[in-house]
């Protein structure tokens, strides 16, 4: 027997009576949910990461099951429901998607054959852009911001990194990737001089601008800093990993080992993984 998407809105629903339901399930609401999307989401990226392909139906479910549970808040509260946020999701990609779906519908896709790179790329991006802007817009009383809806709750650097696009978007933003990188100098300059007046709280603030700063390097790269970050993780925590193998006797052993012992097995670690690749 396969369950649908029915038998997961029954089930959640069931998990939520509070004649019959799970003590836990019934006392979560709004926010005790929320550290678990994001957990669930960064599994998920986890899992496509290592390409545990394996895992991915699971960890989805896992993502999935957090709508469930939102959508399940709302309709208890007479607000929306599962169906409206398939709705609503639909029809917001028809609107986001005019250079397949000429006239908004599901029914009015592009004729087949037509060849997908008609369109400048370039050219579906500001529609899209300018799509959202109309979204925002629409959804607020006073004039938008271009920096409406971008969520707090992302984590740091990949919310810098949006702010940074956005701003972009509407020109304000460097002239090439040679103003980036003068800027990141600046900051650590900025950094540099906090430091030699003894002022660490300054210098913490300048880190944050210098952090900032990367971002949009990250960004004029096209690489997401979240992504990149979470690699360069990976790696440290492989080649630490390699140093305390080759150091042997566990932490004790670490705390003994000189400087110079641990970066000969930092640099071994480095050379192995060179070689994998």
């Amino acid at each position: 027997m396969r369950y649908t998407m029915d038998d997961l809105l029954t089930l959640m629903a069931v998990l939520r009576d509070p004649d019959q339901g799970c003590p836990w399930d019934i006392r979560q609401d709004w926010n005790s949910i929320v550290p678990h999307t994001l957990e669930e989401a960064y599994e998920v990226a986890d899992a496509i990461e290592r390409r545990a392909f394996n895992e991915l139906p699971g960890e989805l479910g896992d993502l999935l099951f957090q709508v469930v549970y939102y959508a399940r808040f709302g309709e208890e509260e007479g607000r929306f429901d599962f169906a409206d946020v398939v709705h609503t999701l639909t029809a917001k990609m028809l609107r986001r998607h005019p250079h397949v779906f000429p006239a908004g519908t599901l029914g009015s896709r592009r004729p087949p054959g037509a060849d997908p790179d008609a369109l400048e790329q370039r050219h579906v991006k500001h529609n899209w852009e300018a799509l959202k802007a109309a979204e925002r817009e629409q959804r607020a009383r006073a004039p938008a911001s271009v920096l409406d809806d971008v969520p707090r709750a992302l984590p740091a650097l990949s919310r810098a990194a949006k702010l940074g696009k956005r701003a972009a978007g509407v020109g304000f933003d460097f002239a090439d990737t040679r103003g980036v990188m003068d800027k990141i100098h600046e900051e650590l300059a900025e950094v540099e001089e906090a430091l030699a007046q003894g002022d660490s709280d300054r210098a913490g603030e300048e880190v944050g601008d210098l952090l900032f700063a990367v971002t949009n390097l990250a960004r004029r790269l096209k690489a997401d800093p979240e992504q990149a970050l979470r690699a360069t993780s990976a790696r440290f925590e492989s080649r630490f990993r390699h140093v305390e193998q080759r150091l042997g006797d566990g932490e004790r052993r670490l705390h003994r080992a000189s400087a110079e012992e641990m970066e000969r097995c930092w640099q071994a670690a480095k050379r192995l993984e060179s070689r994998k690749r």
